[in-house]
């Protein structure tokens, strides 16, 4: 169960479909170590998750909580990340998703 006062009310959730590359490989060798520096963290990278109930395209899921959306972004778009994102860009495809979590209350 994720502790949402812990996380300010606020996770990114990313999913990718990864084609084991190189690339890919050398994006999540770096990737923890950038994530860190702008106040994220990798709470889980599961692969082949379990449809319950829908569709789901993607083997693999990624859930990265930050403090708020403004985090993320300033991740997202940051000169650190940029670089390494060209490798996962080259090595998988998906879709990565900011969501706001449940308003405190």
């Amino acid at each position: 169960m994720i502790d949402w006062q812990d996380q300010h009310g606020r996770i990114c959730i990313g999913a990718d479909i990864h084609h084991r590359s190189d690339r890919y490989e050398k994006y999540q060798s770096w990737f923890v170590e950038v994530l860190g520096r702008f106040r994220g963290r990798l709470l889980t990278a599961g692969e082949n998750p379990e449809v319950e109930e829908g569709s789901w395209e993607y083997q693999k899921v990624i859930l990265l909580p930050f403090p708020d959306i403004a985090s993320f972004r300033e991740w997202a778009d940051s000169p650190d990340y940029q670089e390494i994102a060209v490798d996962r860009k080259a090595g998988s495809d998906g879709v990565v998703l900011a969501v706001n979590g449940p308003s405190k209350g």
